[in-house]
């Protein structure tokens, strides 16, 4: 499988080099040269296929002779070591819980599987390799944790300052060593320009190898379109015809998604829900792309108004808007919303819902109260554990909150923060970079 740049066709490079470059020199991200259809004996025999099994025959394809089998079995093994549970929430809706991993959110997957993909070609150059992220919340936590310790590579973390989570700060912050946490003066867009901006800076690029660990790293991305096959095998209801509600921020998981039912998957539509940083609900409604600047809200993940996977989904729709319509809903939220259907859904169904997860169950009830009738499964994701958001659950509900064992072992250490403030101007950044070491 070959890659090129949203912005230039004919530049083709491997997995590898997509992987070790993150943003292709013209600043385009990358996208596969084509999408693999997968057999129909795989979907009708998937209910007796195990996990890694079910990984391996989506995700090798877009791996080529990059990584050798046996490699790539031993990262998707080191990957999904947790559970992917599929739980019914009432009549036809059910809910697909992504936050049984180790920073309990759903990027410990891509996190942890481009780390074992930036290992393996870490090893094979024989140089360090210093990985560059932008996060709203959990990718940076993800990353650390996915990251840490691995030789030959290092993490730089840019994460917005009073932008996260206190939890996803020390999740950030408390590792040190190889993991180093930049907390800067401004938005999560902020923060990704930054990013982008170093990837095409030539004097950064002549010191630094130099590769990024967010959603447009095709190694962070594609490995997202697992949970949708793994929520598939889980249902026993037949004929099966999917519906996802997406809780969108830069947009890569409900990519990934798009992507599988591309590759066969029999998903009906996807909804794309996000708060009030609402510009792709605005886009399919108007038709036209304009950001706003950001603003603050309790599903912090979803803090962002200029998403960079979006520019895939328009290019998997050939910039076709009909095209896209006639597979993506899209429908934002204000936090008071989120708040009201936390408790309500707690009330009702005695099921915690965090304000990201909310916002996928609100997108789903949306259409389904605009379709009027529906025969197909609905399926909204929980992409992170009620606890990393105590302080923003509604009062009543936050002692109900059952805190993981894992994070009872995190919060329990003492654990020194290692952070370095600096302002939004890339310019500052960029002298960081150079100067340092």
């Amino acid at each position: 499988m070959l890659y090129h740049s949203l912005k230039n066709h004919r530049d083709l490079v491997s997995f590898e080099d997509a992987v070790l470059r993150g943003l292709a020199s013209d600043g385009g991200l990358y996208i596969p040269e084509c999408i693999p259809k997968l057999k129909p004996q795989f979907f009708h025999n998937l209910s007796r296929y195990d996990i890694y099994t079910i990984a391996m025959t989506v995700i090798k394809p877009y791996i080529g002779k990059s990584i050798p089998e046996k490699s790539i079995y031993n990262i998707i093994h080191d990957t999904l070591n947790f559970p992917f549970p599929l739980k019914r929430i009432h009549d036809h809706i059910h809910v697909l819980e992504l936050f049984h991993g180790p920073t309990l959110a759903f990027k410990d997957v891509g996190a942890e599987f481009m780390a074992g993909c930036l290992s393996f070609f870490s090893k094979k150059i024989e140089k360090n390799v210093t990985v560059l992220v932008a996060t709203s919340g959990d990718t940076g936590g993800a990353v650390a944790k996915g990251f840490h310790k691995k030789p030959g590579i290092e993490v730089i973390i840019l994460y917005p300052y009073n932008g996260i989570s206190s939890l996803q700060k020390e999740q950030i912050t408390s590792l040190g060593n190889n993991i180093l946490a930049l907390e800067i003066d401004g938005n999560f867009d902020d923060c990704q320009k930054m990013v982008k901006k170093a990837f095409l800076d030539k004097e950064v690029q002549k010191k630094y190898i130099l590769t990024s660990a967010n959603s447009i790293n095709v190694a962070r991305w594609l490995p997202q379109m697992f949970y949708y096959f793994l929520a598939y095998q889980q249902i026993i209801e037949d004929p099966i015809e999917l519906i996802f509600s997406v809780p969108s921020g830069n947009f890569g998981n409900i990519c990934a998604g798009m992507m599988a039912e591309k590759m066969g998957l029999p998903i009906k539509f996807f909804i794309a829900s996000t708060n009030v940083n609402d510009t792709i609900p605005r886009f399919l409604k108007t038709g036209k792309y304009n950001p706003l600047p950001v603003r603050k809200t309790i599903s912090n993940a979803m803090d962002i108004s200029d998403p960079s996977n979006f520019s895939r989904i328009w290019n998997l729709y050939e910039k076709n808007m009909s095209q896209l319509r006639k597979k993506l809903y899209s429908y934002q939220f204000t936090d008071e919303e989120t708040l009201d259907i936390i408790e309500m859904v707690w009330k009702k169904h005695k099921y915690m819902l965090d304000p990201h997860g909310a916002i996928g169950y609100l997108g789903l009830l949306q259409y389904l109260q605009e379709v009027k009738k529906t025969s197909s499964i609905a399926i909204f994701l929980e992409t992170a554990h009620p606890i990393k958001f105590i302080d923003d659950m509604p009062l009543f509900l936050r002692k109900k909150i059952i805190v993981p064992k894992e994070l009872e072992i995190f919060l329990s250490a003492k654990r020194k923060k290692q952070k370095i403030s600096l302002s939004n101007d890339f310019n500052v950044f960029k002298n960081w970079l150079l100067e340092r070491k």
